[in-house]
């Protein structure tokens, strides 16, 4: 059992738990995801890490209710008790794997839209627990909905808020922000990160491409399963299949379809849609179980 050892509200209908989850504190890294599950009827929900403490042996999730298993987490207070806690999985983010000495002189601009905010957090501290700063952008449709502020103001070298209705920090898109910090304000970024809605990160990537700025997305708002065996967060990236869960979750956003993404997301919704992907897609469907391709 992994207890919960604190819970809290952050927005309408978005929590913030940590959870006592020793063996996962110890090696999980920036970037990488867990499945929680309630109890032996609960469903597996994958979550990406927002943060964790190796000497506390906890680690941080966060979520937003979108269904009735996320609605049952949200009822869940501190000293209840999830059943099951897996992870880490997937993989870490590119810049934890690579040369210390390339990452430290890059200039990192990351951008968050929404929840995203939380997977952005743990990569932007790294940042500056290594000695690196880097800018950040995080964007909300209103300030009621805006996450981790005084977190991500701790970490970051400057902080940009935007919301889409103007109501906190900026009005607009990242989008506005990012073109405004490189053309305007002639700001030098080499990696973009950006990490939201798939919708947000789609039009993130057609304005870094414009703009020549490489860009790494994290694909985990279309993981269901979390091990490949469902077939949900299959994407086409580079022209190849990819799962989201397995060779992710990040990828090089300039070469993912988000809109076929997208349109696998509204197909997977139902039975009838699921049938007919297993259908079209073949021994492609799903990628984790070993026994397809």
């Amino acid at each position: 059992m992994y207890k919960i050892m604190k819970a809290v509200t952050l927005a309408e209908k978005i929590f913030l738990m940590d959870v006592k989850a020793p063996r996962i504190a110890k090696s999980c890294q920036p970037g990488e995801f867990v499945i929680v599950k309630m109890d032996e009827r609960g469903e597996r929900i994958p979550l990406t890490i927002c943060d964790f403490d190796r000497q506390a042996g906890t680690v941080t999730i966060v979520f937003q209710i979108v269904g009735a298993s996320t609605k049952r987490m949200a009822d869940l207070k501190e000293g209840d008790e999830f059943q099951d806690m897996v992870g880490p999985l997937g993989n870490p983010s590119d810049f934890v794997k690579e040369d210390f000495e390339k990452v430290k002189n890059r200039k990192y601009l990351f951008v968050a839209g929404g929840v995203g905010t939380a997977p952005v957090y743990p990569q932007v501290k790294w940042m500056r627990e290594h000695g690196i700063e880097a800018d950040v952008i995080v964007g909300a449709k209103t300030k009621d909905l805006l996450i981790l502020e005084p977190e991500m103001e701790n970490v970051a070298g400057n902080l940009y808020i935007t919301t889409d209705d103007g109501s906190y920090g900026r009005k607009g898109m990242v989008t506005e922000v990012i073109r405004d910090l490189v053309e305007n304000q002639k700001k030098q970024y080499d990696i973009c990160v950006a990490i939201g809605p798939v919708i947000m990160m789609k039009f993130v990537c057609l304005l870094t491409k414009e703009l020549g700025l490489s860009t790494i997305v994290s694909m985990n708002p279309v993981m269901v399963d979390g091990t490949g065996m469902c077939g949900a967060c299959r994407l086409t990236v580079g022209n190849e299949v990819k799962f989201a869960c397995v060779d992710g979750p990040e990828f090089d956003g300039h070469l993912v379809d988000f809109d076929e993404a997208m349109k696998r997301q509204q197909i997977y919704k139902t039975e009838e849609g699921r049938a007919m992907l297993r259908l079209t897609e073949g021994d492609t469907h799903h990628g984790g179980c070993g026994l397809c391709g």
